[in-house]
């Protein structure tokens, strides 16, 4: 249960701390520099939320199969004992 506590908290450290993180290639950097100051957070912003889905896609997927194969394992170890 302090597994989950632990993620959940650093989750939302790291959700908390995107207003810091800068996103934008080169040619969005320039191109929001164009734009004006508040333009470019909006698109560094927009780019973070837009990456945010995929990313948690792949983490679902990667602890899924990480909560299978540690099954698959225990088993494994049940059936040699």
């Amino acid at each position: 249960m302090k597994k989950k506590g632990l993620f959940l908290l650093l989750m939302v450290v790291f959700l908390l701390a995107t207003e810091s993180i800068q996103a934008q290639c080169s040619i969005c950097t320039k191109t929001a520099s164009q734009l004006g100051e508040g333009p470019a957070k909006a698109l560094n912003s927009a780019i973070i939320y837009l990456a945010f889905a995929p990313l948690a896609i792949m983490g679902f997927i990667g602890f899924r199969w990480w909560k299978k194969e540690q099954t698959i394992i225990a088993a494994e170890e049940a059936n040699i004992n």
